[in-house]
């Protein structure tokens, strides 16, 4: 019930505050002296540090409990500590560290200060890659205040329900993250000069939509092999991290090179434009949404999405001239390719499944809102 509050909370101040947000992107304004930061930098350090500390819990646990994790994984649901405690290296590591029993915050503390700033700044890499003027408006906004609060009360809700004796310091920790993420955001945002944005053509949101899908990936890698201590999966995963990483490399060069086109056509302006309504609408509630499916009630979760995609939808058919018929087709489209993938892809995390249904949305949507635009109007 909590959770669905703030599902409910989240969305309403959403869509008071981010249709304030310019519509056409931004250039830096004054950006402070100093070294460019981009968030996707910012973003591979904080990963880092999630995996180090990943470790450290590790030489922790083979240290001071013997290996067994039980003293933790007892309040937790399965699915949780696989940990790499065979790895000999890491027993090496383990045998030769000075005052193991130091390390006693590696056990959730150090993840529960860690896990805002990855979420958050996985969303500002996307925003940025779609619009680096919508990414700083963000940043200046209330919105990013507001998405730290939501997430962190989020968080704090599904704590509470897994309650155990570390809960209380998390809680902790979590408030202090909140308050210092979004001062970190908004200093990288302050010092970027970036002025592109996705073209409106096929290529380039594809390349966005790749980019995304790669990005994504990654993401549910660092959470299933980190995030929930189960770093003994991580030689698994990391196949799966290594194809991510690569395809990632070669798709944002790709965007590099990739320009405006000289007259956008109308289906793919109202995408991008679209898109950018999208990310700024759901920066707030993403987090409630996505706990609200398994800590809420799903239809509720489902209903404030649904209600965010179409203020998305309108507020880009304010800002484009673009035929009803024409939308329509390729939405259609789009949604029937959704539901094919969704039906399609087995998963043992239902974002998996998500990932795939909203990849194929937005690529049939694009290729066929690309057929539409070549052809002549009526």
């Amino acid at each position: 019930m909590f959770v669905d509050a703030v599902v409910a909370v989240s969305a309403v101040l959403a869509l008071l505050r981010a249709r304030r947000l310019p519509a056409a992107p931004s250039s830096p304004v004054e950006p402070y002296p100093g070294r460019r930061v981009p968030p996707l930098a910012a973003l591979a350090v904080v990963t880092a540090l999630i995996y180090l500390n990943q470790v450290l819990f590790t030489v922790y646990v083979l240290r001071v409990h013997g290996g067994d994790p039980s003293f933790v994984a007892r309040y937790l649901p399965s699915g949780w500590f696989d940990l790499a405690s065979g790895n000999p290296v890491l027993h090496r590591f383990a045998d030769v560290f000075p005052a193991p029993g130091l390390l006693a915050p590696s056990v959730l503390r150090v993840q529960a200060f860690l896990e805002l700033p990855f979420v958050l700044l996985a969303f500002a890499v996307v925003v940025r890659w779609l619009d680096a003027g919508l990414y700083r408006a963000i940043a200046r906004s209330v919105l990013l205040p507001l998405a730290a609060v939501s997430y962190t009360v989020v968080f704090c809700l599904v704590e509470w329900d897994l309650r155990n004796p570390y809960t209380a310091d998390d809680i902790a920790v979590r408030a202090v993250s909140a308050v210092l993420t979004p001062c970190l955001l908004r200093w990288l945002a302050a010092r970027d000069r970036e002025t592109s944005r996705t073209p409106a053509s096929v290529p380039g949101l594809l390349v966005l939509i790749g980019s995304l899908g790669a990005l994504g990936a990654l993401v549910l890698v660092v959470y299933d092999t980190a995030l929930l201590y189960n770093l003994g999966r991580a030689g698994e995963r990391l196949p799966i991290a290594a194809v991510a990483v690569l395809a990632l490399a070669g798709l944002r060069r790709a965007a590099s090179r990739l320009r405006e086109p000289a007259a956008p056509g109308p289906v793919l302006a109202f995408v991008r434009q679209a898109l950018r309504h999208w990310f700024a609408l759901f920066l707030v509630p993403a987090l409630a949404i996505r706990y609200g499916v398994m800590f809420g009630t799903p239809a509720v979760a489902g209903a404030v999405a649904l209600v965010l995609a179409g203020a998305a939808v309108a507020l880009a058919r304010r800002d484009t001239a673009v035929g009803a018929g024409r939308l329509g087709l390729a939405v259609l489209d789009a949604a029937g390719a959704a539901c094919a993938a969704a039906w399609a892809t087995p998963a043992a995390y239902y974002e998996v499944g998500l990932l795939s249904a909203t990849a194929a949305f937005l690529v049939t949507g694009v290729v066929v809102g690309g057929l539409l635009d070549a052809r002549p109007a009526p």
